[in-house]
C-alpha cells in the first residue's frame, strides 16, 4: 500500500507519536489481558489517545459491556481490568474515548453479528450510569445492553465492520513451500451475489433466506437509532468454506478505508479464530444443553420493530437473565426439592427441574454458577464450535498473510491464547501459535515477542 502507514508511529493527525524499533507482540493466556498493553503504548504515546482502530481477528466478537459496571470505571484503569472478562473488554475502551473504529474478521464458522458497516453510539445510560449502546443487533439486544440515543450521555460514536475471512485454499506444493497461495482462492459464486441483501433493506435478524447463513442476522433497523447495518462487499455474503469465497483483495480494501479514518491501529489476534471450541458442550449433555437453550432462550424483536417494541424487548430480556441469575444463586446455596420447585413454577422456568435432576445424577454438587454462565451463552445463536483441520488452519494462515502483506503496519499487535478455558483447543494451540509468529515475523520483519503467560520474551 502506497503512502504513509497508518499507525507506523511516524506521524498522526493527532499529532507526533513515538516508534517502537521494532514491532511489539504482546501473547497472554485470557484475552482482556490484552488491554493493559494497549493503554500503555498510549501512556507511553506510541499510540494516539483517541482515534485508534481496532483490527479484531477472532471467532468471538468481544464487544459486550459489563454489565451492571459503572461507566465512571473505565477512568480509574486498575479497576477496570479487574472488571474485565474475555467477552467484555474492547467496549470499555471505545466509550473511554480511546478507539473509534472496530473491524472484526470472523472466520466461517462465527456469525454472532451481521455482515456489514455497523454504525451506532456509545455511552452512559443517564438512569443507571451503566454503559449502553443504540446498536440493536441480536448481540446486544439478547444481553439488555441497547437504549434509545436520548438515554445516553457522554455519548461516543462508534464504526464497527464485521468482515469475514475464508480460508485460502492451500495446494501440496505451496504447503511444503510456504507460499501464499492467494492466486488458488476460489471465485465468487454469482448464485451467493444474487442473495445479496442490499444496503438499504430494513429486515430483522434471522428474517433472511437461510442459504447466506453470514447474513441471516441482519440487525434491525430502527429510525431513531444512527445504526444502519451496510453489506460491505457483496463478497462478504457468502460464508461457504469452499464455495462463492471473497477474493481477499475486497476484504483489504475494506479494511484500509476504515484504518484511513484512524490515526493508529492495533492487531489483535486470538488463536481461536483459526480453530475453537464451545467448552460448555463438553461439560454438559446434549440434554442439558437443550434445557439449558429453552431457559435461556432470547424471545426476538417483532419485524420492523418500533423503539417502544425494542425497549420491551429489552425489559423482557433483562427480567428473564435476572430470574435465571436468582435461581441459580439460590440453589448454590440449597438444591432440595422445595426451592427446585418455587422457581420452576415461574414463567419459563419448568425446564429448570428435569436440568437440575439431570445434573444431580451425574454429579455430586453441581457447580450452578458454571451453568448459569454455560446458559447466557445459550440466547439467539450456539457459541461457535469448530475444530479446524490441519488444512484449514493453514488456509486461514494463507489468508490472513494475504491480507497483512496489503495492509499499513500496525503499531503493535496483542495476540490471545484462550487455551486454558478451552476455547481454543489445547492440542491445537502452541501449534498456532507459532505459525501466527511465523506469519506476523515473514510480514512484518523484525518483532519484539513478550510471551506474558510465561516468564520469557523474544526478539525474532
Amino acid at each position: 500500500m502506497s503512502g504513509p502507514a497508518a499507525g507506523s508511529g511516524d506521524r498522526s493527525r493527532g499529532g507526533c507519536l513515538r516508534a517502537y524499533p521494532a514491532l511489539p507482540v504482546w501473547v497472554v493466556e485470557d484475552h482482556q489481558d490484552v488491554l493493559p498493553f494497549i493503554y500503555r503504548a498510549i501512556g507511553s504515546k506510541h499510540l494516539p489517545a483517541s482515534n485508534i482502530s481496532f483490527v479484531h481477528l477472532d471467532s468471538h466478537p468481544d464487544l459486550l459491556i459489563p454489565v451492571n459496571m459503572p461507566a465512571d470505571t473505565v477512568f480509574d484503569k486498575e479497576t477496570l481490568f479487574s472488571e474485565l472478562s474475555i467477552e467484555n473488554w474492547i467496549m470499555p475502551a471505545v466509550y473511554a474515548g480511546h478507539i473509534s473504529q472496530v473491524v472484526w474478521l470472523h472466520p466461517p464458522w462465527a456469525q454472532q453479528i451481521s455482515e456489514g458497516k455497523h454504525h451506532f453510539l456509545i455511552g452512559k445510560d443517564i438512569s443507571t450510569t451503566t454503559i449502553r449502546v443504540t446498536g440493536t443487533d441480536y448481540y446486544f439486544l439478547s444481553d439488555g445492553l441497547y437504549v434509545p440515543a436520548d438515554q445516553l450521555e457522554n455519548q461516543k460514536p462508534l464504526n464497527l465492520h464485521v468482515i469475514l475471512i475464508n480460508p485460502t485454499e492451500v495446494s501440496n506444493s505451496q504447503e511444503e513451500n510456504g507460499e501464499v497461495a492467494s492466486a488458488k482462492r476460489l471465485k465468487l459464486n454469482t448464485d451467493d451475489t444474487a442473495s445479496t441483501v442490499s444496503a438499504s433493506s430494513s429486515v430483522v435478524p434471522g428474517d433472511l433466506d437461510r442459504s447466506t447463513p453470514s447474513l441471516k442476522k441482519k440487525e434491525v433497523q430502527s429510525a431513531s437509532a444512527p445504526n444502519k447495518a451496510e453489506t460491505l462487499s457483496e463478497c462478504s455474503a457468502s460464508s461457504s468454506l469452499r464455495n462463492g469465497e471473497c477474493p481477499i483483495r475486497e476484504v483489504v480494501k475494506d479494511v484500509c478505508q476504515v484504518l484511513q479514518k484512524g490515526d493508529a491501529y492495533v492487531l489483535d489476534i486470538d488463536l481461536d479464530f483459526f480453530s475453537v471450541k464451545n467448552p460448555f458442550k463438553e461439560m454438559y449433555t446434549q440434554t442439558e444443553y437443550e434445557l439449558l437453550q429453552e431457559l435461556y432462550n432470547f424471545k426476538k424483536p417483532h419485524r420492523n420493530a418500533t423503539e417502544e417494541g425494542l425497549l420491551d424487548c429489552v425489559e423482557n430480556r433483562v427480567h428473564q437473565l435476572e430470574d435465571l441469575e436468582a435461581a441459580f444463586a439460590d440453589l448454590c446455596d440449597n438444591d432440595d426439592e422445595e426451592t427446585l420447585q418455587k422457581w420452576a413454577s415461574y414463567t419459563g422456568m419448568k425446564p429448570l427441574v428435569q436440568l437440575v435432576h439431570s445434573l444431580k445424577t451425574r454429579m455430586e454438587s453441581p457447580d450452578y454458577e458454571m451453568v448459569h454462565q454455560a446458559g447466557l451463552t445459550c440466547d439467539y445463536i450456539e457459541l461457535p464450535h469448530h475444530v479446524s483441520t490441519e488444512e484449514e488452519i493453514e488456509g486461514l494462515i494463507q489468508s490472513v498473510k494475504v491480507l497483512l502483506k496489503d495492509m499499513p503496519k500496525p503499531t503493535l499487535v496483542t495476540v490471545a491464547r484462550s487455551s486454558l478455558d478451552d476455547y481454543c483447543p489445547s492440542e491445537q494451540v502452541d501449534i498456532i501459535q507459532e505459525k501466527v509468529l511465523n506469519l506476523l515475523g515473514s510480514v512484518y520483519g523484525a518483532l519484539d515477542v513478550h510471551l506474558d503467560y510465561s516468564s520469557t520474551s523474544s526478539f525474532l
